[in-house]
């Protein structure tokens, strides 16, 4: 998933530290060519609290107010937010004058307590694309269905004939965590047999504070529980990719070499082998539950995804899995996309390093300002927008279908096609690289639970859960409660 997620503006501890470069930017005065300004009513710290409270509420309300361009005053800094998609590729393809590796580095440091002095992001990325996508793509999957399907048998024995109930977040989290671990981190073979549970069970924590991290809000007990359970993990996870024995992970072994020619010593390199487990890790477990709980809650979308696996399940055999190969699946990419759709929200953040004029497709100019911050959040445009996608918070599994059942891509702002009309995975020269091996990975686990397992909601009136609005910004969203279901294998009774 994509982890262009960087918060859009540094905390209170960050800017009193560069209080004597912030203090010209707080008499900033409003000149011709500037987005409209809006400083909010506390001095200095402006918007900072709404927008970390409920960014998407908050973002809305100032389009509302201001239009598909704004500045606002967040602790100390200003953010320009950008919600025209029309204009979003003014930003993303000018990495001249916007940096997208400063907020990164903000993100390393603050989360994972990593500095990378002579980080090459341009040779990760290639060393990413080599593993994640092309002809290894075809062995990760195969991986990657091997542990989910151990994984599932572990949870729910062929033998086990009573329901089981548990909460489908926790489910599909812990169950897609420990299967990525494996199939990525080579946790067989790394980490001396340990329990990929209990290194879920710390991830779990790490991720409970993860926003605060960000934001640099954590209380000092909390500050403490990081910091052990990110020491407890980097233990865990040390001796991953040292070696190319069999069964190490290709991909981690390539980046601990990156690491190592960069001159990484062993602590940094665990750090950002940490790092790199949250950036897998974090989303699809999340982005699974999302799309089970929507079709759970809707049953024509439940026995549409059913009917195009069941027509699938009769060509497979047990040596040949459904997803070791490509696979036509029109009605269960729709979900996904819906669901990522209403879901998936990180920002895309880039640091203005040179002055530039952004020129809006409608034909308007403004001018950045060097020292800036410019934000889109396509979660709120082009995702929740009702001129693209009519009725927005609904849940339509066909959304993303034409009525002969072939891909619809053509959406439509103010008369013209649309090249965004929803942006999960990012977009451009940082766009998520493992997006193909994502997709698959989600319809893998979905599909093995739909055919091989009865699933259902404990409770059939439940509905799918209100999101933590708080987790906005940081990639996949993670509901506010969990939501209760029941399974046990199908050939049971």
């Amino acid at each position: 998933m994509s982890r262009c997620v960087s918060p859009p503006f540094k905390t209170v501890s960050k800017i009193k530290k560069d209080n004597h470069l912030q203090n010209s930017k707080l008499l900033k005065i409003q000149s011709k060519g500037d987005p409209p300004l809006d400083k909010g009513v506390i001095p200095w710290l402006g918007h900072a609290l709404e927008f970390g409270k409920d960014a998407s509420k908050f973002l809305d309300r100032m389009k509302q107010k201001h239009g598909d361009i704004f500045t606002v005053r967040a602790a100390g800094r200003y953010v320009t937010v950008l919600l025209d998609p029309h204009s979003y590729d003014t930003v993303i393809n000018d990495s001249d004058s916007l940096d997208f590796s400063f907020s990164a580095q903000v993100l390393m440091e603050r989360i994972f307590n990593l500095r990378l002095p002579h980080h090459q992001p341009s040779n990760v990325s290639a060393m990413m694309k080599k593993h994640f996508m092309g002809v290894n793509l075809a062995a990760l999957n195969s991986t990657m269905s091997r542990h989910l399907q151990a994984s599932l048998k572990t949870e729910m024995p062929q033998n086990q004939k009573d329901w089981k109930e548990q909460g489908l977040f926790n489910l599909s989290y812990s169950l897609l965590f420990k299967a990525g671990y494996l199939s990525l981190f080579g946790g067989e073979q790394n980490n001396n047999g340990t329990d990929p549970s209990s290194v879920y069970e710390e991830y779990k924590k790490f991720d409970g504070l993860l926003t605060k991290m960000a934001r640099g809000t954590l209380k000092p007990e909390e500050k403490r529980t990081a910091q052990s359970v990110r020491q407890r993990l980097c233990g865990l996870l040390a001796p991953a990719g040292l070696t190319q024995d069999s069964g190490v992970s290709p991909w981690l072994h390539a980046y601990r070499r990156l690491l190592q020619e960069d001159g990484a010593d062993e602590e940094t390199q665990r750090k950002a082998v940490l790092m790199q487990l949250w950036a897998t890790q974090g989303n699809v477990g999340p982005a699974a539950f999302w799309l089970l709980g929507y079709l759970l809650t809707n049953p024509e979308a439940l026995t549409a995804v059913k009917n195009e696996f069941s027509a699938i399940s009769t060509m497979e055999t047990s040596e040949t899995s459904l997803l070791d190969r490509p696979v036509n699946t029109p009605v269960f990419d729709s979900a996904l996309e819906e669901t990522l759709r209403l879901t998936a929200a990180p920002f895309i953040t880039r640091e203005v390093v040179q002055e530039k004029t952004l020129n809006m497709a409608d034909g308007q100019q403004y001018l950045l300002r060097k020292g800036d911050r410019v934000c889109l959040f396509p979660f709120n445009s082009p995702q929740k927008d009702p001129e693209i996608h009519h009725e927005p918070q609904k849940y339509k599994y066909d959304r993303f279908l034409n009525k002969d059942g072939s891909v619809k891509r053509d959406f439509y702002k103010g008369g013209r096609r649309l090249k965004y009309y929803t942006m999960p995975w990012g977009a451009g020269a940082n766009g998520c690289v493992g997006k193909k091996f994502a997709i698959n990975t989600i319809r893998q686990f979905v599909y093995m639970v739909l055919t091989n397992y009865d699933l259902e909601l404990s409770d059939p009136n439940s509905q799918i859960p209100e999101v933590n609005a708080s987790r906005y910004g940081f990639g996949m969203l993670q509901p506010e409660r969990d939501l209760p279901v029941r399974y046990r294998p199908r050939n049971t009774h």
